[in-house]
C-alpha cells in the first residue's frame, strides 16, 4: 500500500481525537488507543515464540497496557538482532497485537543509544560502524602553535581542515591562513606581534554511532533499521505499528566536540560567508564578536543535529504512515549546548517530542516545560515521556505522583519503563508487569488512570498561559566553549547565574502559575504585539501572553528585545531576573541592547536581582490583568489549562503532603463539572461567578488530581 494511503487511514482517527468533546462514558472507560504502551525489554536470554505471545497477552489483558515497544537488550540476547529468526519472533507479536487491537512502537536500536545497530553476533563490533565506517561520529580537534617571525611552517594534521587561523594574543586580531595552505603544508610569513596559529580539523572520533549531524549518514541508519521492519511488516504500518521511537542520541559524544565535515559548506550556503575566522571562539573569548560567533557556530551545529537526525527520522516515518517520537540523553543538563544542543529546537522536527524521567539523581522534572513548550511553540499535539526507568522499586503512590506532575507540565503520553521478558535479570528496576508482586494489583488501575489523562489531554487544542519565559539559548550558547572543566558528560561549562529552570520551578511548583517558554526563533517569526498582549500565532496553539520574563539573559537578539519593548509600551509586563541583557546576537549591537534595557527599566520593567519566591510573587501580583488561574496564597496547585473549541479543561494536581480544600479562580464564565481520573467519576461542581471570574470549590487529598471541565 502506498504511504499516502496509510496516512489517509490515520485521518479519521486523528479527526476523532481532535474534535470530540469529552464524553463522560468514554472518560470512565477510555478506548484502548489511549492506554500506555510500555517498553518491553527482550533481555539477557533467548526469547521463545510461545512465551512472547503469553507475556504479551498478559500485558494487554491483565496489566491493561495498550501495546508495547520491543527493545532488544543485553549481551545474552538471542536470536541475533535483525536476523530472520529475530523478525520471526517480532512478527509473531505484531500479529498478536493486531488480533488484540493493540499497537506497537518501533524501537529502532539494540539497546541504546540509537545509532549503532548493536554488535554483530555479540562480538563487540557495532553493525553500523562495520558497514559504514566513514559515516560514524566526527570530532573537531584544535592544534595550537606559537608563531614567531619571520616564518611559520607546519605539516597539516590528519583529518579535514575546517579552519587555519592566526590570532594575535595581544590585540585579538585574527587572520585566515587558508591562502597559505599548499597541499599538506602551511607556510606563513609572520608579521610583528604575538601570534599563535590554530588549526581546526574534523576527524573520525571512533564512536560507533551514526554521524548525527549528517542526514546522508542517518538515512543509511534508517535504511538498515526502520526500512528492514517495513520491508517485512509494511501491511501493519499505520494500523498496528503506529510510531517509531529513538532513544538517547546526544552530542556529548566525541568529547563534546561533535562536528561534521560538511559544516563549513552548509554554513556558507545559509549565511553567505565562511565561518573559518569564527572558529577560535569555540574555545576562547575573541572580544566583541564572541557571543555573535558562538551563537552562529553552536547554533548552526544544533540545527545540523536536529535536521540531521530528528528530521531525517521524521521524514521516513511520515513517508511510511507512522509518527516519530523519542528523546535524547542527559536532558537534565542546564547548559545543553554540547549535550542536547538546543533542547527546544530539535522538537521542531518531530511529531511527538519527548523526554526521559530516569533515576540516578537526574532532575528531569526541571525540563518537562522545555519540551512541552517546544510542542506549543511549533504547534504539535503530544508530549512524550519515557518514565520510571532506573528509579528502583518505587511505591505505587510515587508512580502516580510522577505521572501527575508530568501531566500538569504538559506531558500527555507516558511510556512506562519497563516490562522485562526475563524478570529474573532486570537491569533497571522497576519491572512493571503482573509478575511483580509490588505492582500486580495496582497496574490495571494505574493504566486506567493514565488512559483517562490521555483521553482528555491528547485532544487537539491550545494551551493557555499568561506568562512567557524567554528560553535563554542565546545566552547559553554565547557563554559556552569547548573542553570545559565539567567534562563533556555534564555539559562542560557551568554558568552560575543561569536561572531559567529555577524560574520554571518557582512559577509552577510554588506560585501556581503556568507559563510557556518562548524560543527566540518563534518569538521572532510567530509572535506579534496585539493590544496589551504578545500573541504567539499558530494554526492551533495560539497563546496570548501578558507577562514576559527574561531569565538571567546576558545575550539576546536585539530584534527580539525590541519586540518585547514594544509589548511593554502597549501595557505588557516585563520582568528581568538575576542579570540584565548586555550582549547582542547580532554583530556590533551590544550598545543598543544596553540602552534599550535601560529605557525599559525606566518605563517600569521589573528587575528581580535576587530570585526568590517572595520576590517573584511580589512583581507578579503587580500585574494589571486578571490571571487565567489563581489560588489563594499558600494554596497553590500544579495545573495545566487547555482549550478545544469552546470547551475548557483544567487539570489540577495536589502534589503536596497535606489535603487541599479551597476555591480555585478561573478567568471568565464557565459552567464546570469535575472529572476524577482516579475513579472515572463525574460530579457536579460547587461554583460561583462574579466580576469576570468563576470560583470552583476543589477538595483534593494529598497525591490526587482532578479535572475541571466546562464550556464558555
Amino acid at each position: 500500500m502506498k504511504s499516502w494511503s496509510k496516512l489517509l487511514l490515520l485521518l479519521p482517527l486523528l479527526s476523532e481525537v481532535a474534535m470530540a468533546q469529552i464524553d463522560e462514558k468514554r472518560f470512565m472507560e477510555p478506548d484502548s488507543k489511549y492506554r500506555p504502551v510500555p517498553l518491553w525489554f527482550w533481555n539477557n536470554t533467548a526469547v521463545e515464540r510461545n512465551e512472547l505471545i503469553n507475556q504479551f497477552r498478559q500485558m494487554i489483558q491483565r496489566d491493561g497496557y495498550g501495546g508495547c515497544g520491543i527493545l532488544p537488550f543485553g549481551g545474552d540476547f538471542k536470536p541475533e538482532y535483525l536476523s530472520d529468526a529475530y523478525f520471526d519472533r517480532y512478527g509473531a507479536v505484531v500479529e498478536e497485537a493486531k488480533s488484540l487491537g493493540a499497537t506497537m512502537s518501533l524501537y529502532d536500536e539494540y539497546g541504546f543509544p540509537s545509532g549503532s545497530m548493536g554488535a554483530i553476533n555479540g562480538d563487540g563490533v557495532p553493525r553500523f560502524m562495520n558497514k559504514y565506517p566513514d559515516r560514524t561520529v566526527k570530532r573537531l580537534d584544535k592544534m595550537e602553535y606559537p608563531a614567531e617571525a619571520p616564518l611559520f611552517e607546519a605539516e597539516l594534521p590528519e583529518g579535514k581542515l575546517m579552519a587555519a587561523v592566526a590570532m594575535d594574543t595581544l590585540t585579538g586580531e585574527r587572520r585566515s591562513l587558508r591562502p597559505y595552505v599548499q597541499g599538506e603544508r602551511l607556510r606563513w610569513q609572520v608579521p610583528g606581534g604575538a601570534w599563535k596559529v590554530m588549526l581546526f580539523v574534523c576527524v573520525k572520533d571512533g564512536d560507533p554511532n551514526v554521524d548525527y549531524l549528517s542526514p546522508e549518514a542517518v538515512r543509511l541508519f534508517v535504511k538498515e533499521t526502520h526500512q528492514a521492519y517495513y520491508d517485512r511488516f509494511g501491511e501493519y504500518f499505520g494500523n498496528v505499528i503506529t510510531e517509531t521511537f529513538f532513544d538517547e542520541p546526544t552530542m556529548y559524544r566525541a568529547q563534546g566536540r561533535m562536528w561534521t565535515e560538511a559544516f563549513n559548506d552548509k554554513y556558507e550556503a545559509v549565511y553567505g560567508e565562511s565561518p573559518e575566522l569564527l572558529y577560535p571562539a569555540l574555545w576562547y573569548d575573541i572580544g566583541q564578536e564572541t557571543q555573535f560567533a558562538r551563537n552562529r557556530l553552536f547554533g548552526f551545529r544544533s540545527r545540523l543535529y536536529a535536521e540531521g537526525f530528528m528530521k531525517t527520522v521524521q521524514e521516513w516515518a511520515t513517508a511510511h504512515g507512522i509518527h516519530a517520537t523519542g528523546h535524547q540523553d542527559q536532558e537534565e543538563i542546564e547548559n545543553p549546548v554540547s549535550v542536547s544542543g538546543d533542547l527546544m529546537l530539535w522538537c521542531k522536527y518531530i511529531d511527538l517530542p519527548g523526554i526521559d524521567k530516569i533515576g540516578g539523581g537526574r532532575p528531569t522534572e526541571r525540563f518537562y516545560k522545555v519540551i512541552s513548550s517546544a510542542v506549543y511553540n511549533w504547534d504539535k499535539r503530544e508530549v512524550m515521556s519515557e518514565t520510571y526507568g532506573a528509579m528502583g522499586n518505587l511505591s505505587v503512590g510515587e508512580l502516580y505522583r510522577i505521572a501527575m506532575e508530568q501531566y500538569t507540565k504538559g506531558v500527555n503520553k507516558l511510556i512506562p519503563h519497563a516490562v522485562w521478558y526475563n524478570d529474573r535479570q532486570v537491569t533497571f528496576l522497576p519491572e512493571l508487569s503482573w509478575r511483580n508482586p509490588l505492582y500486580r494489583d495496582s497496574l490495571p488501575g494505574l493504566n486506567k488512570f493514565l488512559s483517562r489523562l490521555n483521553y482528555v489531554l491528547q485532544r487537539e487544542g491550545r494551551h493557555v498561559a499568561d506568562i512567557a519565559v524567554l528560553y535563554p539559548i542565546e545566552t547559553l550558547q554565547g557563554e559556552h566553549y569547548l573542553d570545559g572543566k565539567l567534562g563533556f558528560y555534564e555539559g562542560g561549562v557551568r554558568m552560575p547565574d543561569t536561572d531559567y529552570t529555577r524560574v520554571s520551578a518557582l512559577l509552577t511548583d510554588t506560585l501556581g502559575s503556568d507559563f510557556t517558554y518562548l524560543h527566540p526563533e518563534v518569538l521572532a517569526e510567530k509572535c506579534k504585539v496585539k493590544g496589551n498582549g504578545l500573541v504567539m500565532k499558530n494554526k492551533i496553539n495560539e497563546e496570548t501572553f501578558h507577562t514576559v520574563i527574561l531569565p538571567a539573559v546576558k545575550t539576546v537578539s536585539l530584534a527580539n528585545l525590541k519586540k518585547i519593548a514594544a509589548f511593554q509600551r502597549k501595557g505588557g509586563q516585563v520582568i528581568f531576573t538575576t542579570r540584565l541583557p548586555e550582549k547582542s546576537v547580532e554583530k556590533g549591537k551590544d550598545t543598543e541592547v544596553k540602552a534599550l534595557v535601560k529605557r525599559m527599566l525606566a518605563r517600569g520593567a521589573s528587575y528581580v536581582e535576587r530570585l526568590s519566591p517572595s520576590a517573584l510573587r511580589a512583581v507578579l501580583t503587580a500585574r494589571r490583568y486578571t490571571p487565567d488561574v489563581a489560588f489563594a496564597p499558600g494554596k497553590e496547585l500544579n495545573y495545566i489549562h487547555k482549550v478545544a473549541g469552546n470547551q475548557h479543561v483544567y487539570y489540577l494536581a495536589n502534589l503536596k503532603p497535606l489535603s487541599y480544600q479551597a476555591e480555585v479562580s478561573l478567568r471568565g464564565k464557565i459552567t464546570p463539572r469535575l472529572l476524577n481520573p482516579h475513579t472515572g467519576e463525574t460530579v457536579k461542581a460547587e461554583y460561583s461567578y462574579a466580576e469576570g471570574v468563576t470560583r470552583v470549590r476543589v477538595d483534593l487529598p494529598s497525591n490526587a488530581s482532578i479535572f475541571i471541565v466546562g464550556d464558555r
